[in-house]
This record gives C-alpha cells, sequence and structure tokens, in this order.
C-alpha cells in the first residue's frame, strides 16, 4: 500500500454527506504526477490543511474501470492528436461498494470537463441496461461501435480543506490491463494527484506541492495505460511522461 494508514488517520474525517456540500462553481482541474516518497512527505504536511475522506470507517476507496472505444481506438488517438475536444467512454466501478456506473466524460476547447452517467447493474450486458439510450443521448457513439479497450484498478484517497473550496484526489497502486494485447502493467511508485478547486482561491496544495518541487503534468490514465500495453499505438504525446514513469518503477526502456 502506498500511503501510510497511520498517516491517514492523523487527518480529521469528512463523511460523504458532507462532501456532497462542496460546491466548486468556478473550477479548474490541475494534475500532477509524482511517486510515493513524495506522497509522504506532501500528506505530512497536509494534515493541518485537509479533511479525508472517510466511508464506513475506510479513508483508502478502491476502483476498477474499463474503458470503451472503438476497435481503431478513436478515444485514443483524439487525445494523441492533441484534439481539444475529446470524449471517453468508461465503466466505473466502486468496489467497497460493489456499485457500477456507466460515465461519459467529455472535454471541450477551454480545457473544462463535462461528466455525466447513471448506474448499472450488470457491467457484462450493457445492451439491456440503460447504457444504450444513454450513450445516443451524450454522445455520437452507439455501445455496437465501441469493445473494451483497457482496464485498471487503483486506490483513491480524497482530500477536502477546511474552507470547502477544493477537493483533492490521490490515486496510488494503479494497475493496467489490456483485455486485447492480454499484457499487465503495474506502477507501484507512481502517484497521480488532482487538484479541483475554486479557480478565484488560494490552494493550501499547490503551495505544498510547490514547496515539494512537485509541478503539474498532465495525465490520461486511460492513454498511458493504452500506450504502455499495447505496441502498436502511437504514443509521441505522452513519451515524456511515460519515460518518466517507467524510470519511476524500475521498468526499462
Amino acid at each position: 500500500m502506498a500511503a501510510d494508514p497511520e498517516l491517514l488517520l492523523r487527518f480529521a474525517p469528512i463523511s460523504l454527506s458532507e462532501m456532497g456540500g462542496i460546491r466548486l462553481m468556478n473550477r479548474t482541474d490541475t494534475k500532477y504526477v509524482t511517486d510515493t516518497a513524495h506522497l509522504a512527505r506532501f500528506l505530512a504536511r497536509a494534515v493541518d490543511d485537509y479533511r479525508i475522506q472517510e466511508i464506513d470507517g475506510r479513508r483508502i476507496a478502491s476502483y476498477r474501470t474499463t474503458y470503451l472505444d472503438t476497435p481503431d481506438h478513436q478515444m485514443y488517438v483524439m487525445h494523441q492528436c492533441g484534439r481539444r475536444r475529446r470524449v471517453k467512454i468508461r465503466i466505473r466501478t466502486y468496489a467497497d461498494s460493489c456499485q457500477s456506473f456507466f460515465e461519459i466524460k467529455h472535454k471541450d476547447n477551454h480545457g473544462r470537463t463535462l461528466k455525466e452517467r447513471i448506474p448499472v447493474d450488470c457491467v457484462d450486458d450493457l445492451e439491456h441496461s440503460g447504457a444504450p439510450f444513454f450513450l445516443s443521448q451524450h454522445s455520437d457513439y452507439c455501445l455496437p461501435q465501441l469493445t473494451p479497450t483497457l482496464q485498471n484498478r487503483f486506490c483513491r484517497i480524497t482530500l477536502v480543506n477546511h474552507a470547502m473550496t477544493e477537493r483533492l484526489t490521490i490515486d496510488t497502486d494503479i494497475c493496467f490491463h489490456n483485455p486485447q494485447t492480454g499484457r499487465d502493467i503495474g506502477l507501484p511508485q507512481t502517484v497521480i494527484i488532482e487538484l479541483k478547486r475554486d479557480g478565484l482561491t488560494p490552494s493550501p496544495a499547490r503551495a505544498l506541492l510547490a514547496d515539494l518541487h512537485v509541478t503539474s503534468s498532465g495525465f490520461s490514465k486511460y492513454c498511458i495505460g493504452s500506450a504502455l500495453t499495447d505496441d502498436t499505438l502511437r504514443k509521441n504525446r505522452f513519451k515524456r511522461n511515460i519515460l518518466r514513469i517507467m524510470r519511476m518503477n524500475g521498468h526499462a526502456q
């Protein structure tokens, strides 16, 4: 486990119902890629400024994701080619509660993200759920066009500042499986931090991360996981992140 449970116990908790009160009306999203050593230092310094989401006594949540794309990887290619308007389609499962959602994420020309989702009971039988209609309403795709192209699993810590003007998600223990190539890869040393905050307010996390020399960096789990597990895909746009992550986790390149 990348995060020390004893360190997480030092944070004051925040419940799921309290989390619902966070309204980030002028939101900006910033991602940071770092390692487990820097995460430990960051958490030790963040204790006084943040509360930690706690659900049924758990402060680390387990997630599983299946990404859907066309056989020629249209959604991956849009990102690789630098298209500002793009879409990602996935099934997100909260492993601790066994809840699953069919999700569509749009990114617009201004870099803002809109996410729509519906609950699904059986992730292996989307055709007989509300997914086909939902997909047609919120995208240009239909379900028969799509196929599972990547799966991942990871653990997530969620922090909220005391002013409730920002939310911080910290993803660790990231593993990818490509159902098309059969390849697996784990990134046990990699940490992905995403800061979602009100654009008009100062952020304790930004200052702490800057002090630790952790700089912002774009990162798509779908694109990086696909690039790492499928040698047929072009990956020029992601090469810098890939090289850094492979060195971080001791993988030869």
